[in-house]
């Protein structure tokens, strides 16, 4: 795969540089991206070729930066494209799709795409130590990717993170280290440490190779839809990354010969409004966004108040034709529950954000109820069960009684156990 990778390139000046562990440009400090030999990758890549592969993120290789085989992450992708039906129904749309990452291997994200990517990258550059700057997911699928590699790891997380993903972190071993602050002062330490014990971390000097993790996701639901791509997608949004990666994909598949049309979807952001940089920028109608101080949501896993990929995913958003909304937390909450008891998809945060923004634009008439939408679930519900606690029912307690159970079908009160 090395021959298609020709280097790496800013972002912004175009300025080209080496395949190395860099992520910013150092004239005008703009972000690194790969940068790919498409024409050599036409010429070798087809659809009967990656059908013949197993159903996992690895069938694009020729479109993913590392120099030979994945050595971390070799079952991660292949996750469903589900048709909701029920879920369409109580939105009043005709087509909807759910591409759900939430049953992600191993650690139920979509983040185990990009952790595959970049370790097997920092494998390739000799690393023995490796980490990131996490609100949750992340650091779950750098530790037990780490520890399947095994590779020394230390993960940075702000220290309120949810005990589920406290936990979902440390039972692999990993070094967790909590910061008394939010995801953007994580992010800064992170890359200090990057750069005095050079360690491979994965969001900071591996960013540009661990970014590319995400078109998988895009690649996977053009090839789920039957090599197209659909008229609208909406994806949630934290650094930024996963919208443009989606639309980076579609257009990539299109430049190497795997779709018949140039793709026309009209891709949405979704946030939180206790930590909406993004959507705020775009509303105000600016080229970039404006930074949150002291984000305020349930959705932990999208809190980062100043996203790297800001200004890109505005220009994604606005570019396509499509929008970004943000949601409240009671609404993140109902979404969760809606989701969970049409399609029995039990989605994190996240998930509600992105349905709940899903169902606003549709009902302010940005999103036709009449055109295919596909709706990303980035992350599993058993990660956050906090956030629908006191939403659910709780359980009826009868005795071990015949007649007990038929006064509850019956609706009478429940008896009084003594």
């Amino acid at each position: 795969m090395s021959d298609f990778v020709r280097g790496l390139k800013c972002r912004m000046c175009g300025k080209a540089y080496p395949k190395q562990p860099l992520n910013y440009c150092e004239d005008d400090f703009g972000p690194l991206e790969v940068d790919y030999d498409y024409d050599a990758i036409r010429e070798v890549i087809n659809r009967g070729k990656i059908e013949m592969r197993p159903f996992n993120m690895w069938r694009y290789r020729e479109l993913l930066p590392i120099d030979g085989e994945p050595t971390v992450g070799p079952l991660v992708g292949g996750t469903p494209l589900v048709r909701a039906h029920r879920l369409a129904e109580a939105l009043g749309v005709e087509t909807l799709w759910i591409k759900n990452d939430a049953v992600n291997f191993p650690t139920l994200s979509f983040k185990d795409r990009v952790v595959s990517v970049a370790l097997s990258k920092a494998r390739e550059f000799g690393f023995t130590t490796v980490g990131c700057a996490s609100t949750g997911n992340l650091a779950n699928s750098v530790a037990a990717n780490a520890a399947q590699a095994g590779l020394n790891t230390y993960v940075f997380v702000p220290q309120d993170l949810e005990t589920a993903k406290i936990i979902g972190t440390t039972v692999y071993g990993a070094k967790l280290i909590g910061i008394k602050g939010t995801y953007d002062d994580v992010n800064r330490l992170c890359s200090q440490v990057a750069d005095r014990y050079n360690w491979g971390l994965v969001n900071v000097n591996l960013r540009p190779f661990y970014a590319e993790g995400s078109k998988t996701f895009g690649y996977e639901i053009a090839e789920q839809l039957g090599w197209r791509t659909p008229q609208h997608v909406v994806s949630p949004m934290a650094g930024g990354s996963l919208i443009g990666k989606i639309h980076k994909a579609f257009h990539e598949m299109y430049k190497v010969g795997l779709l018949d049309r140039e793709p026309r979807t009209k891709i949405y952001g979704a946030q939180a409004t206790g930590c909406n940089p993004i959507t705020s920028g775009l509303k105000a109608g600016q080229d970039s966004h404006r930074p949150v101080r002291k984000p305020n949501t349930i959705a932990k896993s999208l809190a980062i108040g100043d996203p790297a990929d800001g200004y890109f995913a505005i220009k994604v958003m606005r570019e396509t034709g499509g929008f970004g909304e943000d949601v409240s937390d009671p609404e993140i909450t109902d979404a969760m529950l809606l989701l969970a008891q049409t399609e029995g998809i039990f989605a994190e945060t996240a998930g509600g954000v992105t349905l709940a923004v899903t169902k606003k634009l549709i009902d302010q008439g940005r999103i036709p109820r009449d055109e295919e939408i596909v709706i990303c679930i980035t992350g599993n519900g058993l990660k956050t069960q906090d956030a629908v606690a006191n939403a659910v029912e709780k359980p009826i307690i009868i005795r071990p009684n015949i007649d007990d159970f038929a006064a509850v079908l019956e609706g009478q009160p429940e008896p009084v156990l003594v």
